[in-house]
Protein backbone atom coordinates (compact mmCIF):
# COMPACT_ATOMS: atom_id res chain seq x y z
CA UNK A 1 0.00 0.00 0.00
CA UNK A 2 1.27 3.35 -0.74
CA UNK A 3 0.74 6.43 1.57
CA UNK A 4 1.20 9.66 0.51
CA UNK A 5 1.79 11.92 3.30
CA UNK A 6 1.27 15.22 2.61
CA UNK A 7 4.12 18.09 3.65
CA UNK A 8 3.22 20.56 5.93
CA UNK A 9 1.51 23.09 5.24
CA UNK A 10 3.96 26.24 5.64
CA UNK A 11 2.65 28.41 7.51
CA UNK A 12 3.09 32.10 6.53
CA UNK A 13 5.40 34.28 7.96
CA UNK A 14 7.43 30.87 9.76
CA UNK A 15 10.35 31.20 6.98
CA UNK A 16 10.89 34.58 7.65
CA UNK A 17 10.27 34.11 11.17
CA UNK A 18 13.23 30.89 11.32
CA UNK A 19 15.53 33.55 9.33
CA UNK A 20 14.80 36.00 12.04
CA UNK A 21 16.09 34.01 14.61
CA UNK A 22 18.90 32.84 12.85
CA UNK A 23 19.89 36.24 12.29
CA UNK A 24 19.95 36.99 15.87
CA UNK A 25 22.27 33.82 16.21
CA UNK A 26 24.29 35.12 14.21
CA UNK A 27 24.48 38.27 16.08
CA UNK A 28 24.73 36.80 19.26
CA UNK A 29 27.39 34.70 17.81
CA UNK A 30 29.43 38.12 17.03
CA UNK A 31 28.41 40.02 19.82
CA UNK A 32 30.44 37.20 21.81
CA UNK A 33 33.30 37.14 19.71
CA UNK A 34 33.28 41.52 19.71
CA UNK A 35 33.31 40.80 23.69
CA UNK A 36 36.42 38.09 23.55
CA UNK A 37 38.49 39.90 21.13
CA UNK A 38 37.73 42.87 23.75
CA UNK A 39 38.37 40.88 26.43
CA UNK A 40 41.22 39.57 25.23
CA UNK A 41 42.98 42.98 23.86
CA UNK A 42 42.22 44.27 27.47
CA UNK A 43 44.32 41.70 28.73
CA UNK A 44 47.37 42.24 26.02
CA UNK A 45 46.94 45.68 27.15
CA UNK A 46 47.24 44.99 30.94
CA UNK A 47 50.19 42.92 30.50
CA UNK A 48 51.96 44.76 27.88
CA UNK A 49 51.26 48.21 30.42
CA UNK A 50 53.05 45.89 33.46
CA UNK A 51 55.64 44.85 31.28
CA UNK A 52 56.23 48.34 30.36
CA UNK A 53 56.21 49.37 34.02
CA UNK A 54 58.62 46.26 34.87
CA UNK A 55 60.63 47.66 32.37
CA UNK A 56 61.03 50.95 33.34
CA UNK A 57 61.76 50.06 37.13
CA UNK A 58 64.66 48.12 35.66
CA UNK A 59 65.90 50.70 33.68
CA UNK A 60 65.09 53.32 36.77
CA UNK A 61 67.33 50.70 39.08
CA UNK A 62 70.15 49.97 36.31
CA UNK A 63 70.44 54.11 36.05
CA UNK A 64 70.69 54.65 39.81
CA UNK A 65 73.18 51.92 39.81
CA UNK A 66 75.40 53.15 37.42
CA UNK A 67 74.83 56.66 38.97
CA UNK A 68 76.49 55.18 42.39
CA UNK A 69 79.14 53.40 40.27
CA UNK A 70 80.14 56.69 38.80
CA UNK A 71 79.75 58.53 42.00
CA UNK A 72 82.03 55.70 43.72
CA UNK A 73 84.33 55.93 40.69
CA UNK A 74 84.74 59.61 41.40
CA UNK A 75 85.45 59.26 45.08
CA UNK A 76 88.16 56.94 44.50
CA UNK A 77 89.62 59.05 41.78
CA UNK A 78 89.56 61.74 44.32
CA UNK A 79 91.03 59.68 46.75
CA UNK A 80 93.51 58.52 44.42
CA UNK A 81 94.31 62.29 43.34
CA UNK A 82 94.90 63.42 46.62
CA UNK A 83 96.95 60.28 47.57
CA UNK A 84 99.30 60.80 44.44
CA UNK A 85 99.87 64.66 45.30
CA UNK A 86 100.48 63.59 48.80
CA UNK A 87 103.65 61.09 47.54
CA UNK A 88 104.88 63.66 45.18
CA UNK A 89 104.86 66.08 48.06
CA UNK A 90 106.33 63.54 50.04
CA UNK A 91 109.05 62.96 46.90
CA UNK A 92 109.61 66.64 46.38
CA UNK A 93 110.44 66.57 50.16
CA UNK A 94 112.89 63.64 49.76
CA UNK A 95 114.76 65.21 46.95
CA UNK A 96 115.33 68.24 48.95
CA UNK A 97 116.64 66.64 51.78
CA UNK A 98 118.46 64.68 50.42
CA UNK A 99 119.97 67.71 47.97
CA UNK A 100 120.57 69.49 51.69
CA UNK A 101 122.46 66.33 52.81
CA UNK A 102 124.57 66.04 49.45
CA UNK A 103 125.40 69.52 50.60
CA UNK A 104 126.48 69.29 54.41
CA UNK A 105 128.50 65.70 53.64
CA UNK A 106 130.36 68.13 50.86
CA UNK A 107 130.46 71.08 53.30
CA UNK A 108 132.00 68.32 56.02
CA UNK A 109 134.31 66.80 53.84
CA UNK A 110 135.87 70.53 52.72
CA UNK A 111 136.15 70.73 56.63
CA UNK A 112 137.98 67.25 56.82
CA UNK A 113 140.15 68.18 54.29
CA UNK A 114 140.80 71.68 55.73
CA UNK A 115 141.26 70.20 59.04
CA UNK A 116 143.96 67.45 58.26
CA UNK A 117 146.03 69.98 56.39
CA UNK A 118 145.91 72.04 59.55
CA UNK A 119 146.71 69.28 61.75
CA UNK A 120 149.92 68.30 59.12
CA UNK A 121 150.76 72.06 59.20
CA UNK A 122 150.96 71.37 63.07
CA UNK A 123 152.69 68.66 63.41
CA UNK A 124 155.04 69.76 61.00
CA UNK A 125 155.46 72.82 62.64
CA UNK A 126 155.87 71.02 66.07
CA UNK A 127 158.21 68.80 64.43
CA UNK A 128 160.20 71.36 63.27
CA UNK A 129 160.69 73.33 66.70
CA UNK A 130 161.66 69.89 68.61
CA UNK A 131 163.96 69.46 65.85
CA UNK A 132 165.32 73.02 66.07
CA UNK A 133 165.28 72.85 69.94
CA UNK A 134 168.06 70.60 71.65
CA UNK A 135 167.81 67.31 73.06
CA UNK A 136 166.48 67.74 76.15
CA UNK A 137 163.61 69.02 74.00
CA UNK A 138 163.01 65.86 72.07
CA UNK A 139 163.59 63.68 75.44
CA UNK A 140 161.01 65.90 77.77
CA UNK A 141 158.65 64.78 74.37
CA UNK A 142 159.62 61.05 74.57
CA UNK A 143 159.27 61.41 78.57
CA UNK A 144 155.46 63.12 77.99
CA UNK A 145 154.12 60.04 75.72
Amino acid sequence: MLSFVRPPVPTPGADALDLVYQAAEIFNDIENNAREIEARAHAMCKSAAERLKLAEQRTESAENSLREVIADADRKLADASRALTQVELRITAAIDEAAAAEIRAQVAETEAREAKQTLALVEDAIRRRLLCAGPETARRMYDVA
